[in-house]
C-alpha cells in the first residue's frame, strides 16, 4: 500500500504546491490529431461516419433506424430499474429542482440619471447538448445535474448523447432518469464523435448550441477542439477532495469521505489538513484496514500517490493552503466550520461540519455535482442555472437623456475617431428630429 506522507503547512506554497501535490492533468496533445480526424469525419459524412465509430469504438454495430432511442426502449427500461431506485432518482430529481429554481433571475431596469433606464433580461440558451459516459460505470445522478439546471433555465431543446451497450441499446438507468426529466432526445452514440455530431449535427442528431458533461480525455479534446463552434462547459478532469478538520473531527467520518472521493479512479486525489498531529497519526495507523474492506482497493492504492496529509500551524494555515488548491470538493470539519467557510475563496463546493459528506451532494441533497477541477475553482463555478442563460442587457433613453449623455459620449466618439458613432448622437438632437 502507498504511504500517506505528512507535510508541514509552512512547506507549501504557490511554487512548492507542484512538488506536493501532482494533479493529474489530462495531456490532451498527443490525441488532438486522432480526435480532429474524427470531428472532420462526423462533419463530412454525418450518421455513416457515427455508425463506424460505433462499430471500432464501442463493438456495437447499429444502424441508423437504431441511433435514437426509441419510446418502446423508454418504457422497457422501467421494467429493468428497480423501483427503490426510480424512487432515489425522483427524491433527488425534487430536490435539486427546488435548490436550482432558486437561483433563477428576475429582468431588472433602474435609472441610471433622469431620462436614462437601463437593465438586463435573462434569455435562456435554445438548445443544449448533455453528453453522459457509459463504460466502467453508470451515472443517472449525472443526468438530473445536467438536464434539471438546463430545464429550469428554459431551454427549449435537450439533446442526450450516451455510449452503447453490448445489447445495442443505453443503460436503462440513463434512460429512466432522461425520462424523468422529460428527455426523449437520446442518442446511442459515445466519445468523441458524439461530441462532433451534436456540435454540427447530423440528419439524426440534432444540432446545438453549447454542450455539457463529464467525460474522458477524448471527450475534453473534441471539446476543446469544437470550442470555437459551440459553447462548453468548465474543464473537468479527475476528482478531488480536501477535508480542513481539528483534533474535535471524527476519525471514521475523516477516512470514509477520504476514501469515498478516491475510490472512483487512480487518478483522483485526497487531501486532508489537520490542526492535530495525533489525528494525521490516527488516520495514517488505520487507513489501511478501511481500504482493507473495499472493492476498489487497487484503485484507492494508485489515488494514494496523488494524495497527502498536511499539518497546518493554524487555522489560517489550512485556510491559506485550502484557498491555494481550489479543490472540487472541501469538506470543512472544524469546530467553528462557518466561520472557517467565511475566508473561503476557491472551491468547487463546500461542505459543511460533521454531517454533510459529499456524496449527499452528488446524489440528494439538491446541490450540483458537477464541479471544476485541477484547480479551476480559482476561476469557474460550478454547474447551474446561469450556465444556460444569456444575460442581454436593455437600454431607454428619452430625449432629456439623451442630451444629459451627448456630451460625453461625442467626446469619447471624437477621441476614438468614430465619426458616425458621433452623428448617430447628434442627429437626434437637431431640433427637426425632435423625439416627441
Amino acid at each position: 500500500m502507498t504511504t500517506l506522507n505528512i507535510v508541514k503547512s509552512e512547506e507549501i506554497n504557490e511554487q512548492t504546491l507542484p512538488h506536493f501535490i501532482i494533479r493529474s492533468a489530462i495531456s490532451l496533445e498527443d490525441i488532438k490529431p486522432d480526435v480532429l480526424n474524427i470531428i472532420n469525419n462526423v462533419k463530412n459524412h454525418g450518421d455513416q461516419a457515427l455508425l463506424e465509430y460505433t462499430k471500432k469504438f464501442d463493438n456495437v454495430d447499429l444502424t441508423l433506424n437504431q441511433i435514437k432511442i426509441s419510446k418502446e426502449e423508454i418504457n422497457t427500461a422501467y421494467n429493468l430499474v428497480k423501483n427503490e431506485l426510480i424512487t432515489a432518482l425522483r427524491i433527488a430529481k425534487r430536490n435539486i429542482t427546488k435548490f436550482h429554481e432558486a437561483q433563477l433571475r428576475k429582468d431588472w431596469s433602474m435609472q441610471v440619471i433622469k431620462g436614462v433606464n437601463a437593465g438586463q433580461i435573462y434569455r435562456p440558451i435554445e438548445s443544449v447538448g448533455i453528453y453522459i459516459p457509459g463504460g466502467k460505470a453508470i451515472y443517472p445522478s449525472t443526468v438530473l445535474m445536467t438536464a434539471i439546471p438546463a430545464t429550469i433555465a428554459g431551454v427549449k431543446e435537450i439533446v442526450l448523447c450516451s455510449p452503447p451497450t453490448s445489447n445495442n441499446t443505453i443503460a436503462p438507468e440513463i434512460l429512466v432518469a432522461a425520462k424523468e426529466c422529460n428527455i426523449t432526445n437520446i442518442f446511442k452514440i459515445g466519445g468523441a464523435q458524439a461530441i462532433a455530431a451534436m456540435a454540427f449535427g447530423t440528419n439524426i442528431i440534432p444540432k446545438v448550441l453549447k454542450i455539457i458533461g463529464p467525460g474522458n480525455k477524448w471527450i475534453n479534446a473534441a471539446k476543446q477542439l469544437l470550442s470555437n463552434h459551440v459553447a462548453i462547459d468548465t474543464p473537468a478532469g479527475p476528482s478531488e477532495i480536501l477535508i480542513i478538520s481539528d483534533e474535535n473531527s471524527p476519525l471514521e467520518y475523516i477516512l470514509v469521505d477520504f476514501i469515498s472521493q478516491i475510490e472512483h479512479d487512480p487518478d483522483n486525489m485526497g487531501i486532508i489538513i489537520s490542526l492535530s498531529d495525533k489525528l494525521l497519526d490516527d488516520i495514517k495507523n488505520n487507513i489501511k484496514s478501511y481500504i482493507d474492506q473495499s472493492e476498489r482497493k487497487e484503485i484507492i492504492n494508485s489515488a494514494l500517490k496523488n494524495s497527502l496529509l498536511i499539518k497546518a500551524r493554524d487555522i489560517q494555515e489550512a485556510i491559506r493552503i485550502s484557498n491555494l488548491i481550489a479543490p472540487e470538493h472541501l469538506e470543512i470539519m472544524v469546530s467553528n466550520y462557518r466561520e472557517v467557510m467565511g475566508k473561503i475563496t476557491n472551491a468547487g463546493a463546500i461542505f459543511l461540519g460533521p454531517y454533510s459528506p459529499v456524496p449527499l451532494g452528488d446524489y440528494s441533497a439538491g446541490t450540483n455535482h458537477v464541479l471544476p477541477t485541477g484547480g479551476n475553482a480559482m476561476k469557474y463555478s460550478g454547474l447551474n442555472v446561469d450556465q444556460f442563460l444569456k444575460v442581454i442587457d436593455v437600454l431607454e433613453c428619452d430625449e432629456f437623456g439623451i442630451r444629459e449623455l451627448s456630451r460625453s459620449a461625442t467626446t469619447l466618439a471624437d477621441f476614438e475617431g468614430l465619426t458616425y458613432h458621433k452623428k448617430a448622437i447628434l442627429e437626434r438632437l437637431k431640433e427637426k428630429n425632435k423625439i416627441n
